[in-house]
């Protein structure tokens, strides 16, 4: 690698890097400066080696044997964020959904409150149409932008991919860049107001002080997989370290000494109970990756 501005390392420990603070470690671990070092260091990597971005690594549950190639972490390089002809916010990929939403808040632009509640980044937030609130980040995207494994870019439009509650389809060899947002002209206070009260209810019906990755199952049509996880009678299950949080059915929680295992097996177990109960194949949210 000639010319890089950014931290590259082997063998690295990805807990800290992953919202559940399990995992084993990364082969390689890049951080880059800024964009620009990152398109330049995506020009150098070999057509063969596995690749993965990780924001602020929720919504990814990495399993203890690591991870093989190199993982990105945007989270700190790609964090322009930037008001565009009056109501279009771009926002690199490893800016932090509730910044966001407080930086569109404070530029009198409303439609974007709702990612005050989703604990990820805008790159994440594409990757599966997060959503929160009655809202998915879709709705207000505008265009984005994507590059390859040749650190080449180029813009798309909503109109070119399948988006579907929690799912975008993608592009191979295609990863998000940057993105922007059609906002509406709004208030200041009102939209913090909204902020606030959305940031107080997920205080009081989610576990966020510990370490979780978010929803693990997608809703299914019609019902809430909180309702049907708890109505299996699964709140406070636990294996190992790993327990189904009593808060909010559909969290998975790590008291500080699960293993991914514990967590990865707690899942299945949860699943396969929903369905014996209730006929119901519980989706996943949250992706798993790496090696046993």
């Amino acid at each position: 690698m000639k010319e890089l501005r950014g931290h590259l390392c082997e063998n690295v420990p990805l807990k800290p890097y992953t919202s559940w603070r399990v995992g084993g470690p990364a082969q390689r671990l890049y951080k880059p400066k800024d964009s620009a070092d990152l398109l330049h260091f995506m020009k150098q990597l070999t057509p063969e080696e596995p690749l993965l971005f990780l924001g602020l690594g929720s919504n990814t549950l990495v399993r203890d044997g690591g991870v093989k190639g190199t993982v990105v972490i945007t989270q700190g390089a790609l964090c322009q964020l930037q008001v565009e002809d009056g109501t279009t916010i771009r926002a690199e990929a490893g800016v932090a959904s509730p910044t966001f939403a407080r930086f569109a808040a404070r530029k009198n632009l409303c439609g974007a409150e709702f990612l005050a509640g989703i604990p990820g980044t805008i790159g994440g937030a594409l990757v599966m149409n997060a959503g929160c609130d009655g809202a998915e980040t879709w709705d207000i995207v505008r265009t984005v932008e994507t590059f390859n494994r040749h650190g080449k870019k180029r813009i798309r439009f909503p109109s070119e991919y399948q988006i579907a509650y929690r799912s975008v389809s993608v592009f191979p060899d295609e990863h998000y860049l940057a993105a922007t947002f059609q906002l509406k002209p709004g208030s200041k206070e009102a939209s913090l107001e909204k902020i606030r009260t959305l940031l107080h209810y997920r205080a009081a019906t989610q576990p966020t002080n510990e370490p979780s990755c978010g929803s693990v199952f997608r809703n299914p049509p019609g019902d809430y997989a909180a309702r049907l996880i708890e109505s299996s009678g699964l709140k406070g299950f636990k294996i190992g370290g790993a327990s189904v949080s009593v808060k909010h059915a559909n969290f998975i929680v790590n008291d500080n000494h699960a293993s991914a295992a514990d967590i990865e097996a707690l899942i299945a177990v949860v699943r396969n109970v929903v369905f014996t109960k209730h006929r119901i194949q519980l989706v996943l949210e949250v992706h798993i990756v790496g090696e046993l």
